[in-house]
């Protein structure tokens, strides 16, 4: 009997025939191992730098401007004294006499190079000094080679600046400002006595209370007078302000956290009531002006340095101190200065602009010259970031001290008597890389400019006390550093230290490339960082993996000078990845218009310059597989990622999006405000900032996408994620979720286990391959730092 099969069956049957020959066969999927993950490991911060030596020097100055700094080696630590005026650098004292003597009289063996002790402090003279060690204070006399005892209690935790975090020290440092319900008091440093300076502070109308939405803390925010006299400060108005409510995960009952957070367009944001207070019969001088908005000059913030109260400045003598006012929307700046003794002010000069005032990079850059009534100021009005020299008496500026294309960041000192500035700035060192910093100084009167640190590098500086010195440290990202003494007339004084490497290299590291590609203009240059596994192949294809945190007010390169790691970027590219950090325009350090590409369209993200910057990549190196495209970032690159993975799905194939601000009506009201600007509804009924959200596009998503978020993030609340949450689960998409349900915005104890989800979800989905199972990640201390 003749059998007929249905064409359908007969497909049905071959199928099935087809699967399950194939199935028996072994799998072709690569597997890492826990080995490949090691040797990724190796290439963590953690593990590079303690194979770095001669690497760093923070100096302590002294009397005299000597300055002591304390160096690692290879054999552990070593402590060092300089005297700029002797030109000589030599050991602080003899390492192997003070640990012979000190485990003598501890009991306790200590060796030279790894004593128990990271600080000293040098007695009058010069030549004795004290440190803890052993849980107890001892004094070291190198002339006697003794170590005795000495009765000083073990300074409990404090500092780098030496005082406690929850108090402000004044200039004399015989008192110590902090808050006690609201109110402002100070404590005398020697007789622990207390005085209540305020006594209307109450909750949410506090005295120089720190609450910025995104940041809080109990240190006040205050600006001493030079004579330790005078406090500047605020009375903070957040009675109307609205709340953010985050809520534990523990057994019982969850615990409510609750604390003022505006948003853009929030009728009521925080306002600060400026005030004068003088200490030594206390009394509260308020200046006549209205509360201004919670804003700076520098940041989204009023407080951009520890607990400095930002753009205020006294002149010498506490009669007279300047401010500046700043709009809400960040587009109007006003100087004033005001009298100390009544509270009656004068508005010297105001600045309003397109976008948003800046008054640098890292410190504000203006200054109240009250010996001469000037001010320097810091503008951005020609396109680039220069300083102008106005009369404070009239307001009439009286001339621009700087300018070009190039950007000045960070005035350092202003000299009066020599009415000389001294400043970083980037930029103007043709054929160098724009973002590094070099020093300059010049005259008042725009003369004089001369370049203080010649070296092609980024140049980190600290000055010397009175400003006649300085300690330079430069570097660039695949050159270590040199540290070097100088005077401010740019002469070499002393050779401090040259990092050494070698053991580090010895491991098979390699330096990230720098990179130069063109922007999505097609004619300017933006700079970056390429990493490459260390055992690189040309002649196979990799996938490439875009690092991005777009901004505005930082970008994706963390440093400009020599990094040992760069976050994870390198131990990624060893599991078989290329990955890049280009630095996109909408960042800062270049141009005005450069910085302002993305106002106004947070959205924009750089992506269109981070996707025509890999293409070039790929078009000269081809290696880099295009069709492979992954992306990462956290906080406002966690916004980014998800953006590219929904406005550019066809290019990017695999994101991992942590801790994203996705929805900017959500973020705290200062960000948004300054670099999207104030909340406004159009004639559709539609806000400014609604084509910026990301739950908005979730439905375009087609590659792989986790989202990572810590519940109790007090920075980006988590319902920014949650809103993208929603928005995929209502689109009937796919995506991976990662919560971590007691942790704050960086995730803390469980930073490394994101790592260690970052590196499987890319191994997986990218590069198609199988991740060890549940690798940890083991993080250590360098012992050279261990006390």
């Amino acid at each position: 009997m003749l059998t007929f099969f249905r064409p359908g069956f007969l497909v049905l049957v071959l199928f099935l025939f087809s699967d399950i020959t194939s199935s028996a066969q072994p799998s072709t999927t690569k597997v890492l191992t826990a080995a490949d993950y090691q040797r990724a490991e190796k290439m963590m911060a953690y593990n590079t730098s303690p194979l770095v030596d001669h690497n760093n020097v923070r100096p302590n100055w002294l009397p005299g401007e000597r300055f002591w700094y304390r160096v690692l080696t290879a054999q552990g630590s070593e402590f060092v004294i300089v005297d700029p005026a002797r030109g000589t650098r030599s050991a602080a004292f003899d390492h192997q006499k003070l640990a012979a003597a000190l485990s003598a009289a501890s009991g306790e063996k200590f060796e030279a190079w790894r004593l128990p002790f990271s600080t000293i402090n040098y007695l009058p003279g010069g030549k004795s000094i004290t440190f803890s060690a052993a849980r107890k204070n001892w004094t070291y006399n190198p002339e006697t080679n003794t170590v005795a005892v000495n009765s000083a209690p073990v300074e409990a935790a404090t500092t780098r600046s030496g005082r406690s975090s929850a108090m402000s020290l004044s200039p004399d440092g015989k008192r110590a400002a902090f808050i006690r319900n609201y109110n402002l008091w100070v404590r005398d440093m020697e007789t622990s006595k207390e005085t209540q300076l305020t006594t209307d502070g109450i909750k949410n109308f506090g005295y120089a209370t720190d609450n910025a939405g995104w940041k809080r803390s109990e240190s006040p925010i205050v600006a001493w007078s030079p004579d330790s006299k005078k406090i500047a400060t605020y009375q903070q108005d957040e009675r109307n302000v609205s709340d953010m409510y985050l809520v534990t995960t523990n057994v019982g009952k969850p615990k409510l956290e609750a604390w003022k957070y505006p948003l853009p367009g929030d009728k009521d944001v925080a306002t600060i009531h400026r005030v004068i207070i003088e200490i030594d019969n206390p009394k509260v001088i308020r200046l006549k002006l209205p509360p201004d908005p919670h804003r700076g000059t520098l940041c989204d913030d009023i407080s951009c340095a520890g607990n400095e109260f930002g753009d205020v400045e006294w002149n010498s003598d506490a009669t007279r101190l300047a401010f500046v006012s700043t709009s809400r929307d960040h587009k109007e700046e006003k100087l004033f200065i005001a009298d100390a003794a009544t509270g009656n002010l004068r508005e010297v000069f105001q600045e309003r602009v397109a976008t948003q005032f800046e008054s640098g990079q890292g410190s504000s850059n203006w200054r109240f010259l009250a010996a001469s009534n000037e001010i320097i100021w810091y503008s951005e009005r020609d396109n680039w970031g220069h300083l102008y020299l106005y009369d404070a008496a009239t307001g009439k500026l009286k001339n621009q001290v700087t300018k070009g294309d190039w950007t000045i960041t960070r005035l350092l000192k202003v000299d009066e008597k020599n009415r000389t500035l001294y400043f970083l700035a980037g930029g103007r060192e043709q054929g160098r890389n724009p973002y590094f910093s070099h020093l300059y100084k010049v005259k008042f009167d725009g003369k004089g400019l001369t370049l203080l640190t010649p070296e092609d590098g980024n140049h980190q500086v600290t000055l010397s006390p009175s400003g006649r010195y300085f300690v330079d440290n430069y570097s660039k990202q695949d050159v270590p550093p040199v540290i070097v003494l100088r005077n401010t007339d740019g002469k070499l004084v002393s050779h401090l230290e040259k990092a050494d490497i070698s053991r580090l290299t010895a491991t098979g590291w390699k330096p990230p490339t720098p990179i130069v590609v063109k922007a999505k203009d097609g004619q300017t240059d933006l700079y970056g960082l390429m990493f490459t596994p260390s055992n690189l192949d040309p002649n196979k294809k990799y996938p490439i993996i875009n690092y991005i945190y777009p901004g505005p007010q930082g970008g994706s390169i963390r440093s400009w000078s020599f990094e040992v790691a760069n976050g994870d970027n390198q131990a990624l590219a060893e599991l078989g990845f290329v990955v890049v950090a280009i630095e996109g325009s909408c960042n800062p350090l270049r141009s005005k218009s450069f910085h302002d590409v993305c106002y106004g369209n947070m959205a924009e993200n750089t992506l269109p310059d981070q996707i025509t910057g890999m293409k070039q990549l790929a078009a000269k190196y081809p290696y880099i597989d295009l069709d492979k495209v992954g992306i990462w970032g956290h906080s406002g690159g966690g916004y980014a990622t998800a953006a590219a993975m929904f406005r550019f799905p066809e290019f990017f194939k695999v994101g991992i999006s942590e801790s994203g601000n996705h929805e900017n009506r959500n973020y705290e009201d200062d960000w948004g405000e300054r670099y999207i600007g104030l909340l406004t509804t159009g004639p559709d009924g539609k806000s400014n900032y609604e084509a910026q959200a990301n739950q908005n596009y979730a439905k375009n998503l087609k590659g792989k996408l986790m989202l990572a978020h810590g519940m109790m993030d007090d920075n980006v609340p988590p319902y920014n994620t949650l809103l993208v949450v929603e928005a995929l689960n209502k689109a009937n998409k796919d995506y991976d979720l990662v919560i971590f349900p007691n942790s704050r915005h960086g995730y803390g104890e469980y930073s490394y286990y994101m790592t260690r989800r970052r590196w499987d979800y890319f191994v997986k989905n990218l590069l198609g391959a199988t991740p060890p199972q549940e690798y940890e990640l083991k993080p250590k201390q360098d012992t050279r730092s261990a006390m």
